[in-house]
């Protein structure tokens, strides 16, 4: 988040304030630099933004309702912390509608998109290449979103941006050490299957790409431990 005060105001750009906060914080959490759990207080995002506690609120309320801040009686807002039960939800939807995107993806292929897609595969190397860990988690969630703006698909776009600030929470927590969250090699295979306009191949591509990275999660389930604990007292 930019630290950048203006004077407080719920002037007529009130609606822009609402975004610039929520953008702010989305792309705080999709650059890993907003940790699972922390207090987002309201006064200090308010400073930041130059934006009454209410326009604050309305920010917070929104994120909340998409599932990456949660919001709680008497003590405020926090970034979300998704169990294994909710990255095992997460990545079950994105499998159902990723491989959607892209066969819309290729009904709308281009040479002008596959530049951009191009492009962003040479950004993504060069970050991996300089060892940039936050512009690459945060080009790999980008990828995903432009093949769905690339769809024209208004409502899985609307749905896969949700999906890709709860996967970046849930990587943060849960990928294994010193796993990369997502490979650009897969994404550039997936550039190739569009090229071609063979939807078998993007699909597959996609499935196994998905596939990939929750198989590079650690999602072990609390309530297991316990009960092993109880086994081992009780013994």
């Amino acid at each position: 988040m930019a630290a950048r005060t203006r004077p407080k105001s719920d002037a007529p750009d009130a609606s822009d304030r609402v975004s610039r906060i929520r953008e702010g914080v989305t792309a705080a959490i999709l650059e890993h630099r907003l940790l699972p759990g922390t207090k987002l207080g309201e006064d200090e995002i308010g400073e930041i933004y130059g934006a009454s506690r209410t326009l604050v609120r309305t920010a917070l309320q929104q994120l909340a309702h998409e599932g990456i801040v949660n919001i709680e009686k008497n003590r405020g807002a926090f970034v979300a912390r998704p169990t294994p039960a909710d990255a095992r939800e997460v990545f079950e939807a994105r499998r159902l509608i990723e491989p959607t995107i892209m066969d819309h993806a290729i009904d709308a292929v281009s040479p002008v998109w596959i530049a951009r897609l191009q492009q962003h595969l040479t950004e993504e190397r060069e970050a991996e290449m300089r060892g940039d860990a936050r512009a690459s988690v945060r080009l790999s969630g980008e990828f995903h979103r432009l093949v769905a703006e690339m769809s024209g698909h208004s409502i899985y776009l609307g749905f896969l941006k949700e999906l890709i600030a709860r996967s970046s929470l849930i990587i943060l927590l849960y990928r294994r050490h010193d796993t990369p969250a997502c490979g650009t090699d897969h994404h550039a295979g997936i550039v190739a299957a569009i090229r071609k306009r063979d939807r078998e191949a993007a699909r597959a591509q996609m499935l196994s790409h998905l596939d990939e990275i929750e198989a590079e999660l650690f999602l072990k389930d609390p309530a297991a431990d316990e009960l092993r604990l109880a086994d081992v007292l009780g013994a």
